[in-house]
C-alpha cells in the first residue's frame, strides 16, 4: 500500500509546524460492560475488534459433531450461540449462557472432482478451507478478503467478495447440515426441505448450529492481480466498466487524498509471480494514521502530502492460487459499517459519503472499500434479486465510530441499501421487513425450527421482533 517510513519522511520535510496536540487521535474506551458481574472461572469473550463483550457462564468447544449434538441437547434450556472468528461487529454472538466454539470441528470430509463438489466441517476457517480444496484440485468460485472467518460465519452472514458476475458465499452451497435445539442432525438442500434450505443459507445462527456445508466448487485456478493507484475521479469514471471487464474488481479510496487504488483480478495460466514492489497493507493503514496525526490539523496540507507521494507509487502485479489472492490477515483492528446498494445507485452514494466525511470528520483515516456483487435468490441475502455495489466504511478500533457511522447511514438508507448482517447498523424489524420480501417466511421457519428460542440472544430477539 504505502511505505510508512518514506511517507512520514516526506511529510516531515514540508515547511510546516505541527501544533501541539492538533490532530491527535480521538479515542474512546472499549464498549463498557453493561452490568457488573461476579468473578467467574469463565473468561469473558470479545469479538475481533473488542467492541462486543460477552460473559457466558459456559464456553464449550466440542471435538466432533456427535459431541456437538450432545452439548446442544444438554444445554439445560439456556441460550446457545455458536462462534467462529468473531469478525462480526454486531452483538450476534453475545450470550450470558453457552458460547459454543466450532474451532475443533474443521476439515474436508469428502469431495467429488468429477462434479467439483466437496463437504466440509462448518468450523473450518477460510484460510484452511482454501488450502484443503486446492490440495484436491478444487477452489471456491469466489472468496471474501478476510482469511480468519469460519465457513459457518461466512455463510450465516452472507459474507462476500467482489465480482459483478459473482455472488456472495452462500450462493455456492448445495446443501447444509444443522444441529437443532434438541440435538437432532438435519440436512436440507433445494429438494430436501427447500424452505429450510432457503432460510438456512443466510441464517444468523438463529435456526440451529451449522455443522457441515456441501459446496459447489470449481477446478483450482490462478489469478493475475493488478493493484494500481489513480486519482479517485478517474477511478469513478471507469469503475462500472472495469467491474464488467474483469472477473474481480474493487477499489479503495483514501480519505482526504483525492486518490484511490484499484484491485483487478482475472484467471490466468501464467506462472506464479510475486510483485517486487509489494508493500504490506497493514503497514499502509498505520501510515495513514500517522499522517493524520502529523498533518490532521490541515486537511489541505494532508491531502497535498498524500497526492505528491501517491503519484510516485508503482502498480503491483502478482499471480497466485485463487485462495491466496483473495484472503488476507487483517492485523489492524477496526469497526465497520457496510451497506449493499442497488448497483445503479452505489457510486452516487459513494460521492455523498465522501463529501460528508471530508467536510465533518478530519479524524478518519481508514480507506473506504467499494465492491460489486451479483444478485441471488436467497431469502435473507442483502443481494436478493438485485445486483449491488457494497460500500464499507471503517474506524480504528480504539476510536469512537458512533458519530461518523450515524452521519453516513442515512445516505446508505436513502439509496435503498441493505446492511451487512455482521456489520454495524441501526435497523430494526420493521425497517428490515420492508427491505426483505421473505422476512416473514424466514421468521416462520425460525419459529418452527426453534420454538423456544434456544438460539436467540437479546440482540436477535430485538432484530426479529420476537
Amino acid at each position: 500500500m504505502i511505505s510508512r517510513r518514506q511517507l512520514l519522511k516526506f511529510a516531515a520535510a514540508l515547511p510546516v509546524v505541527k501544533l501541539a496536540g492538533a490532530g491527535a487521535p480521538i479515542k474512546q474506551a472499549r464498549a463498557a460492560e453493561a452490568t457488573a458481574r461476579p468473578a467467574s472461572n469463565v473468561i469473558p469473550w470479545r469479538n475481533w475488534s473488542g467492541l462486543q463483550v460477552a460473559h457466558p457462564r459456559q464456553r464449550v468447544a466440542p471435538a466432533s459433531i456427535e459431541d456437538l449434538q450432545q452439548l446442544v441437547a444438554e444445554a439445560s434450556g439456556g441460550v446457545v450461540r455458536p462462534v467462529g472468528a468473531g469478525h462480526s461487529f454486531t452483538p450476534l454472538m453475545n450470550t450470558d449462557d453457552v458460547l459454543l466454539s466450532l474451532d475443533r470441528i474443521q476439515g474436508l470430509v469428502d469431495y467429488d472432482n468429477e462434479n467439483h463438489t466437496a463437504v466440509m466441517e462448518a468450523g473450518t476457517r477460510l484460510y484452511n478451507a482454501g488450502e484443503l480444496l486446492d490440495e484436491v484440485g478444487q477452489a471456491f468460485p469466489n472468496m471474501p478478503d478476510i482469511a480468519e472467518q469460519s465457513l459457518a460465519g461466512a455463510f450465516g452472514t452472507a459474507t462476500h467478495g467482489t465480482g459483478a458476475g459473482l455472488g456472495c458465499m452462500p450462493v455456492y452451497v448445495n446443501g447444509l447440515e444443522l444441529i437443532t435445539a434438541d440435538g437432532e442432525r438435519v440436512y436440507c438442500d433445494a429438494d430436501t426441505r427447500p424452505d429450510l434450505f432457503q432460510a438456512a443459507r443466510v441464517n444468523l445462527g438463529a435456526l440451529g448450529v451449522l455443522s457441515r456445508v456441501h459446496l459447489q466448487n470449481r477446478p483450482s485456478y490462478r489469478l493475475e492481480r493488478t493493484l494500481e493507484w489513480q486519482p479517485i475521479e478517474e477511478i469513478l469514471a471507469e469503475a462500472d466498466a472495469l467491474a464488467d471487464r474483469h472477473r474481480n474488481f474493487e477499489f479503495f479510496y483514501i480519505p482526504f487524498s483525492g486518490w484511490g487504488f484499484m484491485d483487478r483480478q482475472d484467471i490466468t495460466d501464467a506462472e506464479i509471480r510475486l510483485s517486487e514492489d509489494h508493500t504490506d497493507q497493514n503497514e499502509g493503514v498505520y501510515t495513514l494514521q500517522s499522517l493524520r496525526d502529523w498533518l490532521g490539523w490541515s486537511s489541505r496540507l494532508r491531502g497535498f502530502a498524500m497526492d505528491m507521494y501517491m503519484r510516485r507509487l508503482p502498480a503491483e502485479h502478482t499471480v497466485l492460487p485463487s485462495w491466496q489472492t483473495y484472503t488476507h490477515t487483517r492485523a489492524v483492528r477496526f469497526n465497520e459499517m457496510e451497506y449493499h446498494l442497488p448497483r445503479e445507485e452505489g457510486l452516487k452514494a459513494f460521492r455523498e459519503i465522501r463529501e460528508v466525511l471530508e467536510k465533518n470528520f478530519p479524524e478518519v483515516f481508514f480507506p473506504f472499500e467499494v465492491r460489486w456483487v451479483q444478485a441471488d435468490d436467497i431469502w435473507l441475502s442483502p443481494f436478493y434479486r438485485r445486483d449491488c455495489i457494497s460500500i464499507a466504511v471503517h474506524r480504528y478500533y480504539d476510536e469512537d465510530h458512533t458519530a461518523f457511522f450515524k452521519a453516513v447511514e442515512p445516505i446508505f438508507r436513502r439509496y435503498g441499501g441493505r446492511p451487512h448482517w455482521g456489520k454495524l447498523h441501526s435497523l430494526g424489524p420493521q425497517e428490515l421487513a420492508a427491505l426483505y420480501p421473505h422476512w416473514d417466511d424466514f421468521l416462520e421457519v425460525r419459529q418452527a425450527m426453534d420454538p423456544e428460542g434456544r438460539f436467540l440472544n437479546t440482540y436477535l430477539r430485538e432484530l426479529f421482533g420476537v
